[in-house]
């Protein structure tokens, strides 16, 4: 199972990006879906995440108000809408998938497939 996640860039403070995640060959709704980004000389941090089917979702609070988890299953992507980015939200940004879990969690160690990750870089 690929996970591939892809919009990383550089953009300004305040401004906008959108990241998009996707697995070529699996049905990404039977998935929970996890945003996590790692900073560097920082741990991993858990930005967001969608529950399988349910849609349920669940922010950090760091980005609450600001960034929005989707999903679209005709394209079977899950995307993170990214807006007012602060120059601390710069990091490498990667998706995570978790069979069946209705109830999506922040915890990175729940779930099983990982992408490489993409760049986001904030500043002016």
């Amino acid at each position: 199972l690929q996970v591939m996640e892809s919009g990383g860039g550089l953009v300004q403070p305040g401004g906008s990006l959108t990241l998009s995640c996707a697995a070529p060959g699996v049905t990404l709704d039977r998935y929970a879906v996890g945003w996590f980004r790692q900073a560097p000389g920082k741990g991993r941090e858990g930005v967001s995440c969608i529950g399988a089917s349910d849609d349920r979702s669940d922010y950090a609070d760091s980005v609450k108000g600001r960034f929005t988890i989707s999903r679209d299953n005709a394209k079977n992507t899950v995307y993170l809408q990214m807006s007012s980015l602060k120059p601390e939200d710069t990091a490498i940004y990667s998706c995570a998938l978790e069979k069946g879990a209705i109830v999506p969690t922040l915890d990175p160690g729940l779930y099983d497939h990982w992408g490489q990750g993409t760049q986001v870089t904030v500043s002016s």
